[in-house]
């Protein structure tokens, strides 16, 4: 960052009493009063150079011995642009760099210390600091921009933009030519060396600094100018809201966005309108190019918006748009915190973004194509199994909802069933004060045809699985292993599976037997009185038995040789029948 120095003499300015007064052997005979700040100066070096204080005590008697006041509240800048340009009258030693650039040129223009008054004022040398030194540099000129909209916002054009046509200008310069000192902290990247390459988003991280509209402005100029890929104004766009938007899934317990230990409902609410003016910008510079920014990052913005309540066409946009890059995500990405409960997750807005990536497979596509997007539905699919094991640690998590949850994907988007059955797995062991019939309701939603062996040999072992969903696995296991045994290649597999099946047969026998009625001699006639899910008990325990001597005999009991009669034995059995 570069200073320019004015002025020799020492710094005699001092506090007494809460006034603010020069070393001087000439008593005071101007008092100026900026916001609470009272200084007692001296007319003669301060109306030499200040074109309003010549105005103001152009109605003065020179032999008045009161000092004159004068009131420059509104003075841009405040106190310590006023100290600034008092000092310079005064030819006191004063240091201008591009952090008090800005303000010291505001307030010498304000009291018009222009080149009219006097030759070499602050103004003329204010000017060419900023047209030399500034503006030929990249932080001097990113930290003028920012000063400049703090003070003043858009009405000072005449610093603002210029520096946002020098920043444009250097952002769209190739990376070869970059010889200026920049801030770059990424991960793996250090400290830039001799001949080492300058990356593509050096940038980035600087113009970060900027308030959201000044941001917004570099960047529609610099895509206005279709030199840089869509990619890159991503990049920048992640930095921006890295740095200055707070994940939800961050916020603790109390809602709050902020870590501050005590924060007032008005501070709070002003974090959160902030928070939703900068996602609702972000949103709206997003690239339409497919791939400009990633699913992950989509999501992340989907998260702030829902939390801080953004417009509806911000979020109908984000979820639009992270719909068509879903393969991208993670299982925690698809989590999304209520607004009212961070601690709890709104599954609608995952649904809705689940609507509009089905809606995608809808239409015509030519085979490639098909797919493509075939793979990409598989690989959506584990994601949702995994975001679903996620969801059902929650305790209070109905079951009902648990349900619709898992039906949002098609039958068909699932090319196993490993995932959900850990999925639901976890739900039942979570909430073990459901019914059988809800128990029931889960598991069918289970193919067992579609889980691997593994996982299946570890459900048929699982106890908090229901009778009937047991069977079903058993029966897929000997269909399996009957079929590997058949094909010949797969027989050591089969094997396998026949021991994974028998080793819980007593398990299931026992189970079955705990299960049955206390009397086993039940009349006909009583079963009219039996509820619904007895007469699927006493049929899974039917099917439980009959799955075990089957299974029994075809693992234990090896295939007898029919023996064959001879002559004299058959006829003498035709005599015994006769």
């Amino acid at each position: 960052m570069k200073y320019m120095k004015l002025g020799t003499k020492p710094d005699t300015f001092h506090t007494e009493e809460a006034v603010r007064s020069v070393v001087s052997d000439i008593p005071a005979d101007l008092i100026i009063h900026v916001n609470n700040t009272k200084y007692q100066l001296h007319k003669f070096p301060l109306l030499l150079k200040c074109g309003l204080l010549q105005r103001l005590c152009s109605d003065t008697d020179d032999g008045d011995e009161e000092p004159v006041p004068v009131a420059l509240h509104d003075i841009p800048g405040g106190e310590e642009a006023f100290e600034l340009c008092a000092k310079f009258c005064y030819g006191i030693s004063i240091s201008i760099s591009a952090g008090n650039m800005v303000s010291a040129m505001l307030a010498a223009r304000f009291l018009r210390m222009t080149e009219v008054v006097a030759k070499g004022n602050l103004v003329a040398k204010l000017q060419t600091f900023f047209d030399s030194c500034v503006l030929l540099g990249w932080k001097d000129t990113v930290a003028a921009l920012q000063a400049a909209w703090q003070i003043s916002g858009w009405s000072e054009s005449r610093i603002v933009q210029p520096c946002i046509d020098s920043v444009v200008e250097k952002i769209l310069m190739p990376p070869s030519k970059v010889t200026w000192s920049y801030t770059y902290t990424r991960p793996g990247y250090n400290t830039r060396k001799p001949h080492q390459s300058v990356p593509k988003d050096w940038w980035t991280e600087d113009i970060s600094e900027l308030d959201i509209e000044v941001f917004r402005s570099v960047i529609c100029t610099v895509r206005a100018s279709s030199q840089l890929p869509p990619p890159l104004i991503g990049e920048a766009l992640h930095v921006y809201a890295c740095k200055h938007l707070v994940d939800p899934l961050h916020v603790g317990s109390s809602g709050v966005l902020h870590q501050a230990p005590q924060t007032s409902a008005a501070a709070e609410e002003t974090l959160v309108a902030k928070q939703r003016r900068v996602v609702e910008s972000i949103v709206t510079m997003i690239p339409s190019e497919t791939g400009s920014v990633t699913g992950r990052f989509l999501l992340r913005l989907l998260r702030v918006a829902n939390y801080v309540s953004a417009s509806s066409s911000t979020r109908a946009q984000l979820i639009r748009q992270a719909a068509s890059q879903l393969n991208e995500a993670r299982a925690a990405d698809l989590l999304i915190p209520l607004p009212s409960d961070p601690e709890t997750y709104d599954v609608g807005a995952l649904e809705a973004v689940l609507e509009h990536f089905l809606a995608q497979f809808q239409r015509p596509a030519a085979a490639e194509e098909r797919r493509r997007m075939s793979a990409t539905m598989t690989k959506v699919a584990r994601i949702f199994d995994e975001y679903l094991q996620t969801i059902a640690l929650d305790r209070d998590f109905p079951v009902g909802k648990f349900v619709h949850l898992v039906e949002c994907l098609p039958d068909i988007a699932r090319s196993d069933h490993d995932g959900l059955y850990y999925a639901i797995d976890i739900y039942l062991k979570e909430h073990p004060e459901l019914s059988k019939a809800d128990k029931k309701r889960l598991c069918r939603l289970i193919d067992c045809r579609k889980m691997s062996p593994d996982v299946r040999a570890q459900a048929i072992a699982n106890d908090r699985l229901p009778l009937r969903t047991i069977v079903q696995l058993l029966f897929v296991e000997q269909e399996r292993t009957i079929g590997a045994a058949a094909g010949g290649s797969n027989a050591a597999d089969g094997g396998a599976g026949d021991r994974a099946s028998v080793g819980v047969i007593s398990q299931l026998a026992a189970r079955t037997k705990d299960e049955e009625p206390a009397s086993s001699a039940v009349h006909k006639s009583d079963d009219a009185h039996i509820p619904r899910r007895d007469h699927t008990r006493v049929a899974d325990g039917t099917a439980a038995a009959a799955m075990t001597r089957s299974l029994s005999v075809s693992t234990n009991t090896p295939p007898v040789a029919r023996k064959e009669r001879t002559p004299e034995e058959t006829g003498s059995r035709m005599r015994n029948k006769q």
